[in-house]
């Protein structure tokens, strides 16, 4: 199966190291980061792609832009895994459009194109007789979305809720365990590179209310936007609070949540006792599921990382080969 790859950045190396490791039988044809590209219909060397990215060079031609490998090189799958932008999707959302006219499928790892323009991109993808996937926009590592589509498939949701945020749970991790104040247990995540130097989108929930949209749109068939999530973020969680917590055998994790029926999105920080399966350590997700045939399933696993972004994609990228490439 051959693919491109857009975005060379620690997701994009991720699944090129995937490749190699894994023996996949992918062959990329084409791959671009910001400054520059390659089209090569008889393969790219990625390991010397990897070596030249790691030496701080360009991967390929300055000439070569993004929008001319989705345009011009021959490939069945575009890999998208550039930066997010939720404000317009964009670049990205030009490029999962550019391909999915072209008759190709897309995984994705970007959460701005899916969180602004599910609805659109699906029905295009289906007029084209292509796959869109997504599963490394929600929850990284942790097959949450094939779970649901796949696994689920019958049953009803009633309420999904879970810790979707790692770098928040970090922080809360830290502050519970060390009574540690939300700007030193803040401090300590940005020298591990949990947090951004900026850390808004995860502090103040957004990231989190990204993923619920996603969930809502694209899995319970809600119409949702950013604007309809209810959010409240860590930054003003003490240790006292967190203290008076533990004297009740409690502690605080930041919750998104969905309750489909009632058209409720919510983040916030949440009580919760201790032995629920969504306290969870250090960067972790968690998520539980609430089911009318299956019963509660909570998933629990890693929610960033290139190996484990890369884990979510090669997923997608195997399942298409195996439900639509090898069989046309």
């Amino acid at each position: 199966m051959r693919i491109v790859i857009l975005g060379f950045g620690s997701v994009g190396r991720g699944i090129a190291r995937a490749i190699l490791a894994k023996n996949l039988d992918l062959t990329v044809t084409g791959l671009a980061d910001s400054r520059s590209g390659l089209i090569d219909p008889a393969g790219i060397d990625l390991l010397a792609a990897l070596d030249r990215k790691g030496n701080g060079d360009l991967c390929g031609n300055p000439d070569v832009s993004p929008a001319d490998v989705v345009a011009k090189a021959d490939y069945d799958v575009l890999v998208e895994v550039t930066p997010t932008n939720v404000d317009d999707g964009e670049p990205a959302l030009g490029y999962i459009r550019a391909a999915l006219g072209r008759s190709k499928h897309v995984v994705t790892s970007n959460k701005g194109p899916i969180a602004l323009a599910y609805p659109e991109l699906r029905d295009l993808a289906e007029a084209n007789g292509v796959f869109l996937k997504y599963e490394a926009t929600v929850c990284g590592a942790i097959p949450l979305i094939h779970a649901m589509q796949e696994g689920l498939a019958g049953n009803t949701i009633s309420r999904l809720y879970g810790v979707f945020n790692g770098t928040c749970n970090y922080i809360l991790t830290r502050m519970a365990e060390d009574s540690l104040t939300y700007e030193q247990a803040l401090a300590e995540a940005r020298e591990l590179g949990y947090a951004e130097a900026d850390p808004t989108y995860d502090v103040e929930g957004i990231d989190a209310a990204i993923k619920l949209v996603i969930l809502a749109n694209a899995i319970l068939d809600m119409r949702t936007t950013l604007d309809d999530v209810e959010r409240t973020g860590i930054t003003l969680l003490t240790p006292e609070a967190l203290r008076l917590a533990e004297d009740q055998d409690c502690t605080i994790r930041l919750i998104g949540e969905i309750v489909p029926e009632a058209g409720v999105l919510r983040v916030s920080p949440r009580i919760v006792a201790k032995t629920h399966p969504l306290v969870v350590e250090g960067t972790l997700n968690a998520v539980t599921v609430e089911t009318d045939l299956a019963g509660d399933l909570t998933f629990i696993g890693k929610g960033a990382g290139s190996t484990e972004t890369a884990s979510a994609v090669i997923g997608d990228l195997l399942y298409i080969r195996e439900r639509h490439v090898q069989g046309s």
